[in-house]
């Protein structure tokens, strides 16, 4: 089988984590500048088979599209031009940033160790790979 590859999409960076070759564990990966995301993709699956993009979408409590659609729209379209042959699935990110937050704490992490962006960013790519694993449809 192949891996699964998450992004928390952020206009500055974002957070990708990935599945085991089986799809039964998500972990985080790394965080990658934005601007660079394309080209960090492409390299990564050049090296190791991924068959699916899943895609955080963030939504406003009343279900509606948040204001970081747009942006992450965009992306999507230069994703699908740039690597057409690995389909994306989009999953509700809403509580993410909140739940990576509280992993942090939960898992001991000083308060300097919880103020990285970065590790956010991938904590909640892994919740967004978890959460598509446990309902995939």
């Amino acid at each position: 089988m192949a891996r699964i590859l998450a992004l928390d999409y952020g206009t500055k960076r974002t957070g990708i984590a990935v599945t085991d070759e089986m799809q039964i564990i998500a972990s985080g990966l790394t965080t990658v500048a934005t601007k660079e995301l394309i080209v960090f993709l492409k390299q990564y699956i050049s090296e190791e088979k991924v068959e699916l993009f899943v895609v955080g979408e963030p939504k406003q409590m009343n279900y509606e599209a948040s204001e970081s659609e747009e942006s992450i729209a965009k992306f999507l379209v230069k994703l699908d031009k740039a690597i057409p042959q690995i389909p994306v699935k989009r999953v509700d990110e809403r509580f993410t940033s909140k739940m990576a937050f509280q992993t942090m704490i939960d898992s001991g992490l000083k308060k300097k160790q919880r103020k990285d962006k970065a590790l956010i960013d991938e904590i909640s790519a892994t919740i967004i790979l978890q959460s598509y694993l446990q309902n995939p449809s």
